[in-house]
């Protein structure tokens, strides 16, 4: 037997429901009469105390759980503070409405906030064992409760809303009362049935069933209504997954009380006690770790949390994205993305001294399909944390060099300004060139006394626009950013999505070889701008977001502007499957769908690169080397994907990446070709070349570049004209605008009488002012010998 309690302490007890009778309007008989000379003093305190509570409990938006779908709707991710999916009544199954009710608050319908009758039954039994107040509490109480401790901030509000005073007992049942008032019976219910927890991570009912049971609300029979309604008492004592024994037990106590209700009859309450717990038990997966594109998944968060449309702070958008209960419309395919990864994974290995990477972007949205990287997410070996596939402002890298996947920003700056694709440019292998000699913004020359020596790994000869790109030849491309200039190339990478910030660390003389850092999903981002004619569309990983009632919170629609002529993209276009088709570096990749692409190696071999796409496709592949805490290495030297790497090459082992995962997907696309080029593009316009015979070298350089002529130097030849100046040009007279002019230069030895004409022959001849040009030829008439490794 318990020891007595005080006499000072009953009489506090009793003195509190004198209280209680008191503020609900209630008579008590026999309980408050023969006390009220004794305790009246201290009733009439508590209910001064209760008159002073707040009347109304402010119930703020449950916390509920986000989805993530990829672009078929399937599911890719779920976000959640609580795993919640909130339900009406109307969506709960009967069975457990009268489980909840028949085991929590029989007469729920039948009192209002406080059940004095079971009060006092819970009373008169803590009085006679001694125990603390426990039990006898409502449903309306217990949401009060656990809506206290939901809205908890801090740990002293927590702290308040779980003490086992009578202070806090009288706090909630004032609340209790408002809320009685406020709302209906079901409304309260259904809140209560919403907000409680079951058990193993499992907020809510709907949550519970899925969890448990992989059923909705709506579908749960008595057998698993009964489980679910016995959790509540003590969801982790009764945790089916952890203790079945101890959770049999409390739901066939449940099927006990439904039975004494008359709920069940005896027969069927003990068919229901006799079976096993049945549990089909569904893991939710909180976040990106174990998704099926883990890095994609990452990168949607980052995506949402710099949009101020979805909150003012980092914080808030954080938080709407793990308790708001949304559903999250992504890009992914999750095809493209098995493709992705396969390539991948097949060509660098986790734990290689390297880390592989591929983007694929949709042409004309922008719309993100794939992220792979070789190392997976994850703490253990070979596994990483960090997004090395997306820019920085959305990843953990600053990038890496792309080598002479750059060039193409120069041979589009040329195309634009008029520059012919059959101008012709002789490409030693080894020059050297003035970094003054190159045009920054403004016309200014780039401002350095230094000379920028250049070299060639694919050979030397002459070359147009054709040749000198498909065998990616670095003396051609360095003088034909001398024409060009370096601001429009410059700005036109940043217009089709690469992020740069830098000018002066990246506007520079070696800006056509790629020494900018950039992340594969720019690249994509830019080659797909040419894939759709001249159009770029910033990449997105998102279509749209839904509240947690499904309506539309906001749409991410494709950004798109013209930043190329149609023209100039169609050049390109056909200058880059030369890449692709046979005879190409990349000529192995080749799909059945027409494509282009280009190399890439950075001189140091620390990087490779191939940036490759179809009129429906553009993808990024590269593999960098670097450790396990990411710092750049030479790839040179080392065994990456099993292979060991002796000259590092964007073809030889970048390509490869590329060509897997796109032919993965090519029966998914469709084989749309490419438009050709406008044959002005190809040939120029035909324009007067201005004479420039007699001139100094550099002023006849002037006056041919002002009218938009190349311009190179042949040397000296006998000529009339003062030593020094200019002999002649060749082409002289007309020639495609763009074109290159050769000077050469008098060594003031006139030219010699032709001989007198022979009596055998019919005439003399002049020995001309050289040749003016070859006819337009795709091929070009470069004696490079194509071994290059670009």
């Amino acid at each position: 037997m318990p020891a007595p309690r005080p006499a000072s302490r009953v009489l506090s007890h009793l003195a509190v429901m004198v209280a209680i009778s008191a503020v609900l309007g209630v008579v008590v008989a026999g309980l408050a009469i023969p006390f009220a000379g004794i305790v009246g003093i201290g009733a009439r305190n508590i209910a001064d105390t209760m008159d002073q509570l707040p009347a109304e409990l402010e119930t703020e938006t449950l916390a509920q759980k986000t989805t993530i779908l990829d672009a078929s709707g399937g599911t890719l991710a779920t976000l959640y503070d609580q795993n919640r999916v909130e339900v009406p009544l109307a969506q709960v199954s009967r069975k457990m409405v009268k489980a909840i009710v028949g085991v929590e608050d029989a007469r729920y319908y039948e009192h209002g906030a406080l059940d004095v009758r079971g009060t006092l039954r819970a009373f008169v039994t803590n009085q006679a064992e001694g125990g603390d107040v426990q039990g006898g509490s409502s449903i309306t109480q217990q949401l009060v409760k656990q809506t206290l401790v939901t809205q908890a901030k801090t740990p002293e509000e927590l702290k308040a809303a779980t003490a086992t005073t009578y202070a806090r007992k009288l706090k909630e049942l004032r609340y209790a009362v408002a809320m009685e008032q406020r709302h209906s019976k079901d409304w309260i219910l259904e809140r209560y049935l919403n907000i409680a927890y079951f058990g193993d991570g499992a907020y809510g009912v709907q949550a519970a069933a899925q969890h448990y049971f992989s059923v909705n609300a709506s579908k749960l029979n008595m057998q698993q209504s009964a489980l679910l309604a016995g959790l509540v008492k003590n969801p982790n004592g009764y945790d089916p997954t952890d203790n079945p024994e101890r959770a049999t037990e409390r739901r066939n106590v449940v099927l006990g009380r439904l039975a004494d209700l008359g709920v069940l009859n005896d027969k069927r309450t003990r068919r229901l006690q006799d079976k096993p717990l049945a549990l089909k038990t569904q893991k939710t997966s909180n976040g990106c770790v174990f998704t099926a594109a883990p890095f994609f998944c990452d990168y949607v968060l980052r995506y949402l949390v710099t949009d101020p449309a979805l909150g003012e702070t980092k914080k808030e958008r954080r938080s709407l994205l793990e308790s708001g209960g949304l559903t999250i419309r992504t890009t992914l395919d999750q095809d493209y993305q098995s493709a992705a990864d396969a390539a991948v994974s097949a060509h660098v290995y986790p734990t290689d001294q390297a880390i592989g990477g591929l983007a694929m972007v949709e042409p004309g949205t922008g719309q993100v399909r794939a992220l792979a990287q070789s190392r997976p997410i994850g703490k253990g070996p070979g596994q990483t944390y960090l997004n090395y596939v997306v820019p920085q402002k959305y990843g953990d890298s600053g990038g890496f060099q792309p080598g002479s996947t750059f060039k193409v920003f120069v041979l589009a700056a040329a195309i634009e300004q008029g520059i012919p694709l059959n101008t012709q440019i002789n490409s030693p292998q080894q020059i050297e060139v003035a970094q003054s000699s190159f045009r920054v913004c403004g016309g200014q020359s780039y401002q350095s006394t230094d000379t920028y020596p250049v070299g060639n790994s694919t050979g030397e000869g002459t070359f147009d626009l054709y040749t000198g790109t498909q065998k990616s030849v670095n003396t051609f491309y360095i003088q034909l950013a001398q024409r060009t200039g370096l601001c429009q190339p410059y700005q036109l990478a940043k217009k089709m999505g690469i992020q740069l910030t830098d000018k002066s660390r990246e506007m520079v003389p070696s800006f056509p070889l790629g020494v900018a850092d950039v992340s594969p999903l720019e690249m994509a981002e830019a080659y797909a701008t040419f894939a759709a004619r001249g159009q770029h569309c910033a990449s997105r990983p998102v279509t749209s977001i839904e509240d947690a009632n499904g309506n539309v919170l906001k749409e991410y629609p494709a950004k798109c502007r013209q930043v190329l002529k149609t023209s100039t993209a169609d050049a390109v276009n056909d200058i880059l499957t030369g890449v692709i088709a046979p005879g190409g570096f990349a000529q192995n990749e080749a799909l059945d769908s027409p494509a282009g692409g280009k190399t890439g190696t950075t001189q140091n071999g620390r990087s490779v690169w191939f940036v490759g796409y179809t009129p429906e496709m553009a993808a990024a592949a590269m593999i960098a080397g670097a450790n396990q805490l990411g710092t750049p290495i030479s790839l040179t030297g080392q065994f990456v994907g099993g292979q060991y790497i002796s000259a590092a090459s964007g073809s030889g082992y970048a390509g490869p990446i590329w060509g897997d995962a796109m032919k993965a997907i090519d029966d998914d696309l469709a084989n749309t070709p490419f438009s050709s080029p406008d044959a002005t593009v190809v040939n120029g316009v035909t324009i007067s070349v201005p004479a420039v015979s007699g001139m100094s070298v550099e002023g006849a350089r002037q006056v041919l570049e002002d009218a938009g002529f190349g311009v190179s130097y042949g040397g000296y030849v006998n000529s009339s004209y003062s030593s020094g100046t200019v002999a002649y040009s060749s082409p002289s007279g007309t020639a495609p605008s763009g074109s290159q002019i050769t000077l050469y230069q008098s060594n003031g030895t006139p030219v010699p009488p032709p001989p007198p004409p022979s009596s055998n022959n019919g005439g003399g001849g002049g020995n001309g002012g050289g040749n003016g040009g070859g006819k337009n030829n795709k091929n070009g008439n470069g004696t490079g010998n194509g071994n290059g490794r670009r």
